[in-house]
């Protein structure tokens, strides 16, 4: 498939049958550049998280079976996976016969890896609704916004009092740069330092509200952005992002040290 064959934002026809050439990546490469990000020299760790509730192939005797799963792609991986690519992938076993669950698994294993360039995993079932680390909500900072796009990082800054805190917000809103349709997530930060002005920072995720960036890009934008412009010692950044076409992402970085945060999901999942 090549970039004109892009299924995002057309018609596109209902795929009849297991194809894995449906899969599209795309470079990570060609995001980072634009933010000054070097994949030979990344500052972060991390992944981004898919859960995919609808999902189901035919058994041997052609009775539909259902699952959800849970897809873990590295963030170093070369290619980011695209979201609608992956919808039209994942409706391509409706209809094909498979001897188990465990086929299908090994099939969305293999043909993930392949197009993301790096091993991705997959098991069934999605993680429980959760709030995740207990932070403290921006959202009421007491500000007055007037600026939507493109994302300011000048509107980020830090004290002198070095502190530990999980800070989270719902207010994070960008666009898909195809279509121009809304993704909305919460988005988390864990972070020891300078303490990070909250209306600031406020004003800085509302700054996304107009901007158009796939969400690992907007993600990692904030990452280097946060450490850039509040210089903390250690910083993580989930965000988790709503579910559309049957699936939401849930893109994690974070400096080297800092484990996996532990799956869960928001109640707008």
């Amino acid at each position: 498939m090549t970039a004109h064959d892009l299924p995002l934002g057309r018609q596109v026809e209902y795929p009849r049958e297991y194809d894995a050439s449906l899969l599209f990546p795309i470079a990570r490469a060609n995001g980072r550049r634009e933010i000054g990000l070097e994949d030979s020299a990344l500052p972060f760790i991390g992944s981004d998280r898919w859960h995919a509730y609808e999902l189901g192939w035919l058994d041997m005797r052609g009775r539909p079976r259902t699952a959800t799963a849970t897809f873990t792609v590295p963030a170093e991986s070369p290619n980011l996976i695209e979201s609608k690519s992956l919808k039209l992938y994942l409706n391509s076993f409706n209809a094909t016969r498979f001897d188990g669950a465990e086929p299908v698994r090994a099939a969305m294993e293999r043909d993930l890896s392949k197009t993301a360039g790096a091993p991705v995993a997959v098991a069934f079932g999605v993680p429980t609704v959760d709030r995740g680390v207990p932070a403290a909500s921006i959202d009421e900072a007491d500000v007055d916004i007037d600026h939507y796009g493109p994302p300011r990082a000048q509107y980020l800054s830090a004290g002198t009092a070095v502190v530990e805190e999980t800070l989270s917000s719902a207010a994070l809103k960008s666009n898909c740069p195809v279509t121009g349709q809304p993704d909305w997530a919460r988005v988390s930060i864990h972070y020891r330092g300078p303490q990070i002005d909250r209306a600031g920072l406020l004003r800085y995720f509302v700054s996304f509200r107009d901007h158009c960036e796939f969400h690992e890009q907007c993600v990692e934008r904030i990452f280097k952005d946060l450490l850039e412009h509040a210089k903390p010692q250690a910083l993580s950044v989930e965000a988790r992002y709503t579910r559309r076409g049957g699936l939401d992402i849930n893109p994690w970085r974070a400096t080297p040290g800092f484990a996996m945060p532990l799956p869960g999901r928001d109640e707008r999942q």
